[in-house]
This record gives structure tokens, sequence and C-alpha cells, in this order.
């Protein structure tokens, strides 16, 4: 039976060829509609185990540790770091940093294979979000070293640090220092308010600090500073050539990207 100018008609008088075209819509929008499970479960997935962070944390314990503002930015901002790493060490700035008494061990926020062996990224998360918890307390307690000697030094720290994160390096993974300190060294090879900031000295002395192993090797690491010339005792004029000077130091050692907040 055939309508006046349509084709065959199905039971319920629809034409039998629309009747096949709404069956076919219905299949793909289906087969969509799996596929877009498909992809969010294994997004999530992926997000759950995805490789992070080798990291590290300096903290300033000497006249940087003094104002409040310092305080709060380590509990502002050393929670959102953590959150993109896997493992994070630690190091203070003390008189003495490189041979210092006060320490804190580090933190494995990653759970293991023995942990997690298959991959699941529910224990994954459950286990990285009570780890993070472990990263902010040990930070804080670096603001109360004892005093160790007179003045800052910011570059025996940096190599202290770095020399427990080489111990943990994994090339595919990217590798982060935050340092929390106003970068006012004044000990040893390098005494920043006496030091000659023109551009001929400034690139000399970041080599120099690099060549002798007084600034360690930083390739492949990036590196942010919160607080820099926090307490500012020069004249306003050296500022911005501190600035180059710590800039040309950090990527004299290889790191990128350097930013001095």
């Amino acid at each position: 039976m055939t309508g006046g100018g349509g084709g065959d008609v199905g039971g319920r008088g629809e034409p039998q060829t629309q009747m096949a075209r709404r069956r076919v819509d219905v299949t793909r929008r289906a087969m969509a509609s799996v596929a877009v499970v498909v992809l969010v479960v294994g997004g999530v997935a992926g997000c759950g185990t995805e490789a992070k962070a080798v990291c590290g944390v300096v903290v300033d314990s000497t006249s940087y540790a003094d104002p409040a503002t310092s305080r709060s930015d380590v509990t502002s901002k050393l929670p959102a770091f953590a959150q993109g790493c896997d493992w994070i060490a630690y190091a203070a700035v003390t008189g003495s940093s490189e041979s210092s008494t006060c320490r804190q061990d580090p933190v494995s926020i990653a759970a293991t294979k023995a942990e997690n062996p298959n991959a699941n990224p529910v224990v994954e998360d459950r286990i990285r979000t009570h780890r993070i918890t472990e990263v902010l307390p040990r930070a804080v307690k670096l603001f109360d070293c004892p005093t160790e000697g007179e003045g800052s030094d910011v570059l025996g720290a940096l190599r202290y640090l770095v020399k427990q994160m080489s111990a943990q390096r994994q090339p595919d993974k990217a590798h982060q220092i935050i340092v929390f300190s106003d970068l006012i060294n004044n000990r040893g090879e390098l005494n920043i308010n006496k030091l000659d900031l023109s551009e001929a000295a400034r690139k000399q002395k970041a080599k120099q600090l690099r060549e002798s192993q007084l600034m360690p090797d930083l390739a492949g690491y990036g590196v942010v500073v919160h607080g820099f010339l926090r307490e500012k005792t020069a004249s306003p004029d050296r500022f911005p050539l501190l600035e180059d000077f710590w800039k040309e130091t950090f990527e004299a050692a290889g790191a990128s990207p350097v930013d001095l907040l």
C-alpha cells in the first residue's frame, strides 16, 4: 500500500525510509555516547596516574623569616605547588646551610607500585591527598631553625637541595624548585651587599659561581622565588641590577624558566 506521493508506509503510517533513517540516527547517537563515556573514563584514569614533577623547597630562616608576609607566602603558595609534584625535598637557608642540622625529610607524594599495583586513580588520589598534608608543616618548621653563624647562605641551601633532587632525578619528569627567600646571600664567595653590579662584572660573577660549583647545576630545572629583596636594605638603584644578577646566575646554571616574585 502506498500513499499519494510518499514511499512505503510502516505500521504506524510512517514511510519506511524515514523509519530507517531514524534507526540510523539513534544508532549513531548511541555510539557517540559510548565514545564520550570511554574518553571520560580514560581521561580520569590518566589524570590520576599521570607522572608529576620532582620538586624542591627552599625556606629562608634568616631575616627573611621575620615579616609575617613571608610565612603567609609559604602557607598560600606551597600547597598549590605541591599538587604538581610526585616527590618533594627541603633545604633551609641558615648562616651555614649546607652543613646545617636543621633538616626535614623529603615527602614521597605519589603512591609506590607496591601501594597501588594496578595504578588505580582512586587509590592514587587518596594517597596523594594524605601525603600533601605533610608538605606544608615540614616547610613551616624550617622558619624556626636555630641561628648558625651570621648572614644568609642561599647558595649552600640550593646546593643541598639539588643534591637531594639529583638522587631522585628522572629524565621523563619535570624538575621544579620553589624558593622562599629574599636571595640576600652575604656569606662566603657571594656578598650581595658588596657586589659589583656593572653588566660585565655581573656576568663574570655568575659564570664564576657556576664554574666553581658554588651554584649547583640546574639544567632542566624551573625556579620560582617568592619574596625577592623583600627587606630592601640597598639603594633603590641596585634593585633592578640585583634582579638581573640573579636571573643571569640561575640561567648560567641552566635553570629555565626563572621567576623572581
